[in-house]
């Protein structure tokens, strides 16, 4: 049997651009490489770790000269936490970075013919700008190289915090994380000592075994704070006592719930979640309307710029008040009801049945009596039949997940042919092909990128896109 050839260790390589998924590239040899945690005008030793025929995939080994660009990275978790990957890159030039990625997908994967892209629209706040995170109990906590390298006993092997990228039973146990706003941190340390100096056991991912599991916290910028604490079985007695401990130690604390989740998997979305103190939900504002966000309601992470995405997606539509509105992959009726007030009738499409509750209810609450919300496969639902019984749209506003349309949606957009299509995208290449299967009926007229998540490669792009004219129209 041959022997397995040992990867190179490439020195002085340039690092020259930034890739679509937030790593480094750098060219060797006529090959492309990928390297993460990388600047453009760095100089490093990479050590390659996957090579194909096209491309190779490394790490860095020594920086062997800043670029210019380089700034110090502000999170001690740099590096070894999988988020906030272009800490090292100055925010303007991550916008760059992001401008382009929307125009190089658009027209090198779309093939589209796009006006000039408007300038995206950077976040006010680069840190402390997520309103929701969730963290994973370990007993086997991910250790660096130098703490494996020293042989010394590992004191504490438990850990809250982020799952290392790649290693589904690996945990970074976080001390600080620079993306939700306190009391954020706070409660996660308090609920990690709390359990160490009462002896709950943290979960095992791959034995399927222990009594912490996982947290979830939101936060509103009306002040709400919502808890989730989530058991991997029922122990009352150690779980009111670790309740008890958050709702005395956190009175800020509006809502505070917990799930016994026994399956294999970590979702909570077919779970009880049952109130143990406070309400169930907590409440987001934007302008003078109130959203209830539960705790499987789906509400954009970064509330303040959730906004101005969502103004963006307004003044695009451009809605009258004659027109019938489509929003579909309408989530918790956010956007619907968002618009409501413009048009004359808004209907809401959404997989998921309790977000569709959510959706009524945050109507209610409003006093918006001109939405209609439906629960089902978009595909299944969104057809002629229900086209002709809720009547034609005069605009249909998309914000699908990030694998885009099925084809058969596309189908049915174009079957109705709205006047009005806005996109509104987080994932700019399977955007890019949507539009491309609807290039031949409809035109381009405005591309409006949105930085969402700062110190990530990901960015949101809406597209505004105005039905062709036909000869018989003429």
């Amino acid at each position: 049997m041959g022997r397995k050839k040992s990867l190179p260790l490439l020195e002085q390589v340039l690092i020259t651009d930034v890739a679509a998924e937030g790593k480094a590239i750098a060219r060797v040899n006529d090959l492309v490489l990928f390297v993460p945690h990388c600047v453009p005008g760095d100089i490093v030793d990479v050590q390659v770790i996957k090579k194909k025929k096209s491309f190779m995939e490394g790490v860095v080994r020594r920086l062997v000269k800043p670029s210019d660009l380089r700034v110090e990275p502000f999170c001690s978790h740099f590096g070894e936490c999988g988020g906030c990957k272009w800490q090292p890159l100055p925010y303007a030039e991550q916008l760059k970075f992001k401008q382009k990625q929307v125009e190089d997908q658009l027209i090198r994967i779309g093939k589209l013919s796009i006006p000039v892209v408007n300038l995206i629209l950077g976040s006010a706040k680069t840190e402390w700008y997520r309103n929701k995170l969730e963290f994973t109990f370990s007993n086997k906590r991910w250790m660096s190289l130098e703490e494996i390298q020293s042989g010394l006993a590992i004191e504490n092997p438990d850990a809250v915090g982020f799952h290392i990228p790649g290693m589904f039973d690996k945990v970074l146990d976080i001390q600080k994380c620079y993306l939700q706003d306190e009391p954020s941190n706070e409660i996660r340390n308090a609920v990690r000592a709390y359990a160490l100096e009462h002896g709950l056991s943290f979960f095992d991912l791959r034995q399927q075994e222990g009594f912490l599991r996982t947290l979830m916290i939101r936060t509103a910028t009306t002040g709400d704070v919502m808890v989730v604490m989530v058991f991997a079985y029922e122990d009352e007695q150690e779980r009111i006592g670790l309740m008890e401990h958050l709702k005395q130690s956190f009175p800020q604390i509006t809502s505070l719930l917990y799930v016994i989740n026994e399956k294999r998997n970590d979702t909570i979305t077919d779970q009880e979640v049952i109130c143990y103190a406070g309400k169930e939900y907590i409440v987001e504002k934007m302008e003078d309307l109130e959203f209830m966000v539960g705790p499987k309601s789906f509400y954009q992470t970064n509330s303040e710029q959730a906004y101005q995405l969502y103004s963006v997606v307004r003044n695009l539509a451009n809605i009258q008040g004659h027109e019938i509105v489509y929003d579909l992959y309408t989530g918790t009726g956010t956007i619907a009801n968002f618009i409501a007030r413009q048009a004359k009738l808004v209907v809401g499409i959404e997989y998921v049945p309790e977000a569709i509750e959510d959706a009524q209810r945050n109507a209610q609450k409003n006093a918006i009596t001109n939405t209609r919300f439906f629960a089902g496969d978009m595909k299944d639902v969104l057809n002629q039949e229900f086209i002709a019984q809720h009547g034609h749209p005069d605009v249909i506003i998309v914000d699908p997940p990030r694998a885009g349309m099925h084809p058969d949606v596309v189908e049915t957009i174009l079957l109705a042919h709205p006047e009005r299509i806005v996109y509104v995208s987080c994932n700019p290449a399977t955007q890019a092909r949507d539009l491309s299967l609807m290039q031949e009926a409809y035109h381009i007229l405005a591309v409006q990128p949105v930085d969402m998540f700062p110190h990530t490669h990901h960015v949101e792009n809406v597209v505004l896109l105005t039905r062709k004219q036909k000869a018989d129209e003429v």
